[in-house]
């Protein structure tokens, strides 16, 4: 009975052992903590105003001054971080071209508003933020305003964007067909488009002064649609809604004219704040405001184009000029939970940082095989500092380089007051302190001539740049591919 005995009570041991030590795994590996999952990338809603000067909303001194309140913008800028130091370039088609690829407009041929008879717009080279948010998995579309091309392969749906809806080039095209003389066989007029990626655009009708009054009510019919699918389907979005207001004619929606008693330029302030506050309220219905990054924007500055004079607040001149008014525009980002509310800064900022910063907080791809000139502002938007990630910027009108902002200070090498002046080169540049000078007042510049040795170190580092990767001129066509020199 011994001899028998001994192995059954080493064999029920051994059991015994093994699951002890089964069970000591199991509960080691019941105390580890599970793997984080993945941190849904952020939906971003980019809503655009066309030409709106920095003094027209309430938060930035204008709104009832202009004959109507802005309440619906003026919470998102509560909600969020407002710029009052926030720079473009000074034209619709350059700044549009800054803020979807990240570079300076003089580097991609699109430093001007094109006129007929150039290939005109971004070449298919060129990388936008819809690319490379495509490419991370969003979907993308584009509602409004285009102004980066007006022909198939080279409009929204052939740079990134799943679907679009709007006019490839501007509003007052609109204003053709009262013209006396017009004959749309020597000049067609311009359409409102439609198209999907993968295909072609169709041309859905005219654009003309009653189309003019309803487009951003259909841009902001769309992008709420389109954020809707884009919920249900549990797919992140960019949803870029370009309104077509202020642009001249400023023309408000026939539900909002009169509205206000003010005129039309008021009444389309209201409508402009009806649409942003549809949209936000939207993204709450949709339970998405947490996750969405909402940006709203001017592209450039004022313009003062009678009847429809625009207001640049505190500031000088006004679009096309490299005064204040002409780049300085309203700006406001809103992330609950992220970007604190209530928060102000006149750190400065560049258009072109939208991209590189934006594309970081999707987890997107930046560019490496090109000059990027937008800096990475995630932690500046986030609080982290308090400082912006650039000193200056350089401001290019046309393809002229007219002027550089470092700090407080700015200097103009060529002097030009409206869009219709011409620029002038100055023999002694003109050196500001925007502190102690914010009109950029002639009788009042400042001889702080030190301040040209950082500005000067600025532009030699962007000539550099230049040289070594030449831009492209202006009505490239495609298939563009960069001179083998010029590869970094």
């Amino acid at each position: 009975m011994t001899t028998t005995a001994r192995p059954l009570a080493t064999s029920l041991a051994t059991r015994l052992a093994t699951l002890l030590a089964t069970l000591c795994l199991a509960s080691a590996a019941l105390a580890q903590p599970a793997p984080k999952a993945s941190p849904k990338p952020p939906n971003i809603l980019f809503i655009l105003a066309d030409n709106l000067g920095y003094g027209e909303l309430g938060v930035y001194g204008g709104g009832v001054l202009r004959g109507a309140a802005t309440p619906r913008i003026d919470a998102l800028a509560a909600e969020g971080l407002r710029l009052t130091n926030m720079n473009m370039e000074p034209q619709c088609t350059p700044s549009r071209s800054a803020m979807l690829t990240g570079r300076h407009a003089i580097r991609s041929g699109t430093y001007a508003v094109p006129f007929g008879g150039v290939a005109e717009g971004l070449t298919q080279w060129e990388v936008t933020l819809a690319e490379t948010l495509s490419d991370a998995g969003y979907a993308t579309a584009l509602y409004g305003k285009w102004h980066l091309g007006s022909h198939d392969g080279r409009l929204p749906n052939d740079q990134g964007f799943d679907e679009w809806y709007g006019i490839p080039r501007t509003n007052n095209e609109a204003m053709w067909h009262g013209t006396p003389g017009y004959d749309p066989k020597h000049m067609p007029p311009e359409p409102v488009l439609e198209g999907r990626k993968g295909g072609k655009s169709r041309e859905v009708m005219v654009y003309d002064l009653a189309q003019r009054r309803l487009l951003d009510a259909e841009v902001t019919r769309r992008s709420i649609d389109f954020m809707q699918r884009q919920a249900a389907a549990g797919k992140p979005f960019f949803a870029f809604a370009s309104l077509t207001q202020p642009h001249f004619p400023t023309l408000p929606n026939p539900a909002f004219a009169g509205k206000t008693g003010n005129g039309d330029w008021a009444d389309m302030l209201a409508e402009m704040d009806h649409h942003v506050g549809a949209m936000l309220d939207a993204l709450d219905r949709l339970g998405l405001r947490e996750d969405t990054i909402v940006v709203f924007a001017s592209d450039n500055g004022a313009e003062f184009i009678k009847p429809w004079d625009g207001w640049a607040g505190p500031w000088r001149g006004g679009y096309f000029t490299a005064w204040e008014g002409g780049i300085r525009v309203p700006f406001m980002i809103r992330w609950p939970g992220k970007v604190a509310a209530a928060r102000v800064s006149n750190e400065i900022v560049h258009g072109v940082d939208l991209f590189t910063t934006l594309a970081r907080f999707a987890g997107a791809q930046v560019p490496a095989d090109r000059p990027i000139d937008g800096v990475d502002q995630r932690d500046f938007f986030l609080g982290k500092t308090e400082r912006s990630a650039r000193e200056g910027v350089l401001i290019w009108v046309d393809n002229r380089l007219q002027a550089v902002k470092w700090h407080q200070y700015k200097v103009h090498f060529y002097q030009q007051d409206n869009m219709m002046s011409p620029a002038e080169r100055l023999p002694l540049p003109l050196v500001f302190n925007l502190h102690e000078n914010p009109r950029e007042d002639e009788g009042k510049r400042s001889y702080t001539g030190w301040v040209l040795g950082p500005m000067l170190k600025m532009v030699n580092a962007f000539n550099a740049s230049l040289k070594a990767n030449p831009p492209i001129p202006m009505g490239t066509p495609d298939p563009y591919r960069p001179p083998a020199a010029s590869a970094p």
